[in-house]
């Protein structure tokens, strides 16, 4: 078992009952912390992560809510308050991806990806900052490497993500110094259900010689909401050199 680091303080993570939300929860509860788990419609995924981490010792719960909602947010973080009576680390992972020509991304099309993508982390973590600033707390946001480098198939996906990035960095100057906020932007990362092809095609391309797993993002969610408090404002991608 890892050293108990977050022991005594609770995690918030959005998106936390599938693929990276799930591995960023589990490995946050293995450091310690008790776990609330925002999901929308991952109903039964939510409730065996729960199990899984109430079976690591830690009180755990989920709660469904739309993160584009300003009255489900605020619904959300209220009953996570309630449950652990703090909130310490925020991680905005709930996402939409999508891909499609450019020229034919029609408005609605735009607006889905980002009302999810950034207008939902915007909102969680404007609820939460009342409860962060007083015990000094973390905000982790999931970014992409696509918010980093322009993919011209996936248009809204990377200016989602690239306005995230920007978000982390304006969100860790107001923040301050109460409240850390840093950035983890995935590269590739492989689960079961991707197509072989595609999967094998990335590992070759990435310096790393393998595709990225949940923990490898996961692992970096946690040094941000455990390390240094004057670590703010950063972009870390997690992407095996992919980028470079």
């Amino acid at each position: 078992m890892p050293t108990q680091i977050l022991s005594g303080k609770s995690a918030l993570v959005t998106g936390g009952a599938r693929r990276i939300g799930r591995g960023i929860a589990l490995t946050l509860a293995q450091a310690g912390a008790d776990i609330a788990i925002i999901y929308r419609t991952s109903h039964t995924e939510a409730a065996q992560a729960v199990r899984e981490i109430e079976d690591l010792g830690n009180r755990a719960f989920a709660v469904e809510c739309d993160i584009r909602s300003e009255a489900s947010v605020r619904a959300a973080i209220a009953a996570t308050v309630t449950a652990f009576g703090r909130l310490d680390v925020l991680v905005n992972n709930a996402a939409v991806f999508a891909s499609a020509p450019l020229e034919s991304i029609s408005l609605d099309a735009w607006d889905t990806v980002f009302e999810t993508n950034t207008r939902g982390p915007f909102l969680v973590a404007r609820e939460a900052l009342p409860h962060l600033r007083a015990v000094q707390g973390r905000i982790v946001n999931i970014g992409s490497l696509g918010g980093l480098q322009a993919w011209a198939g996936h248009a809204h996906y990377c200016a989602s993500k690239a306005a995230l990035h920007m978000l982390t960095q304006a969100m860790a100057k107001a923040f301050a110094p109460e409240v850390g906020v840093n950035c983890v932007a995935p590269g590739w990362i492989e689960f079961d259900t991707d197509p072989r092809e595609a999967a094998a095609r990335f590992a070759a391309k990435t310096p790393m010689q393998r595709n990225g797993t949940a923990q490898d993002v996961a692992q970096a969610v946690l040094f941000f909401a455990t390390g240094p408090s004057f670590v703010t404002g950063q972009i870390l991608a997690v992407d095996g050199g992919l980028g470079l």
